[in-house]
């Protein structure tokens, strides 16, 4: 019987050791950086801290994690990085473009894992997906804009010409667009544009685009445009045309459909490379990993106020969730 109860124990300590790895003994301390808090960032930052806690650490118990917001001003962001540039922290781990450029860009000895960087070679925070080389690496969310157009052809299909708004101001928006207008012009429907600055001017840049005779509008997942998209979505609505974006987090807000992946699931993934560092896998060991677009999400209040059907078609691109506002 003692024999029994001994393999007993030794099998929860095994198992206990499997489910928390090398973090049982280890004290660290994370920082957790965002420019902007949204819906999809702060999903991104809860399936981070579910990632890390799945992994045995755990805030208040072996984990210090430092979270700091910006809240839009990049003069806060930037001493927000240079704060967490003082050796003391074990990783800075920063949730989108913007952050993740102002943290890499101090050339800190701190490793940083970055969350949804549409466009990492781009942005210039590694020179290569597959050999990080800057101190950093992370996840990629690079928007499969051809892919969101195609699904929102089989929704719309009368569609010829398509508005397109955005953000000068990221790259991200950037690379999406330039990737929606080639899509656009090599399969024959034509654009109209509108630039935005600030999120104050989002309303007027619609207003823009459906005067040039824009029959459906495409928007980048954009912080910016994100600020102000239930402004763009009501005037969209009213002129009967629907919105396509590149989050489910905007589709929730109103948007009427988006091809994209989960944002928690992001960043539980970030959180596993996250462990890797942690566990003293060299950074340059960790190639980025590029998270495919496979959840159709459509806003069933939009859906509704456009009268439009879902078409069985939508069902081979992936699962389908339906949103409510």
């Amino acid at each position: 019987m003692k024999k029994l109860i001994s393999i007993a124990l030794a099998l929860c300590l095994v198992l206990s050791a499997f489910a928390f790895g090398s973090a049982e003994g280890k004290n660290v301390k994370i920082g957790l950086v965002l420019m902007i808090e949204n819906g999809a960032f702060m999903d991104m930052k809860s399936g981070i801290i579910a990632g890390l806690e799945k992994a045995g650490y755990v805030e208040g118990e072996n984990l210090t994690l430092v979270y700091r917001c910006a809240y839009g001003d990049s003069g806060t962001l930037n001493q927000i990085c240079n704060d967490m540039d003082d050796g003391t922290y074990d990783l800075v781990m920063t949730i989108a473009t913007p952050t993740t450029q102002a943290f890499v860009n101090l050339e800190s000895e701190t490793p940083c894992v970055f969350c949804s960087v549409a466009a990492p070679v781009a942005a210039q925070v590694m020179s290569a997906l597959d050999t990080p080389d800057m101190n950093a690496t992370g996840t990629s969310n690079a928007i499969p804009a051809g892919d969101i157009l195609k699904m929102g052809l089989m929704l719309t299909p009368d569609v010829k010409t398509f508005g397109l708004v955005y953000s000068t101001s990221e790259v991200n928006a950037l690379n999406a667009m330039q990737n929606a207008k080639t899509f656009l012009e090599e399969n024959g429907y034509s654009y109209v544009e509108a630039t935005v600055t600030n999120s104050s001017e989002v309303a007027t840049a619609t207003s823009v685009v459906l005067e040039k005779g824009a029959e459906a509008i495409f928007v980048a997942n954009d912080a910016t445009v994100q600020a102000a998209v239930e402004a763009l979505v009501e005037l969209a609505n009213e002129a009967g045309v629907p919105t396509y974006a590149c989050s489910a987090t905007t589709v929730l807000s109103g948007c009427l459909a988006t091809l994209a992946m989960s944002d928690v699931a992001i960043g539980e993934i970030t959180a596993e490379m996250a462990v890797k560092v942690l566990e003293g896998t060299p950074i340059e060991e960790i190639p980025a990993i590029v998270v495919p677009a496979d959840i159709v999400s459509i806003n069933t209040d939009t859906l509704e106020a456009l009268g439009i059907s879902i078409p069985d078609s939508l069902y081979t691109l992936g699962e389908v969730q339906l949103l409510a506002r």
